[in-house]
């Protein structure tokens, strides 16, 4: 249901069902364009090596290899 003040959408009510669905599907989307993103700066050689990424990672959070 769409609420409207002066004839302009001003707030829609839906069952918490379709809520829940509208909320899955964003989240999908979400994660999709993650993917996306990521690959696209593989293509671009942008990523790093996961080894070298990990010891950066390990000596900048005290972490013993």
């Amino acid at each position: 249901m769409v609420l409207t003040i002066k004839g302009k959408a001003a707030a829609i009510v839906q069952d918490a069902e379709a809520y829940q669905r509208l909320l899955d599907i964003a989240a999908r989307a979400d994660a999709y364009e993650g993917i996306r993103q990521g690959l696209e700066q593989a293509k671009q050689g942008k990523g790093r090596d996961i080894e070298e990424f990990f010891v950066e990672f390990e000596a900048a959070h005290g972490i013993p290899h």
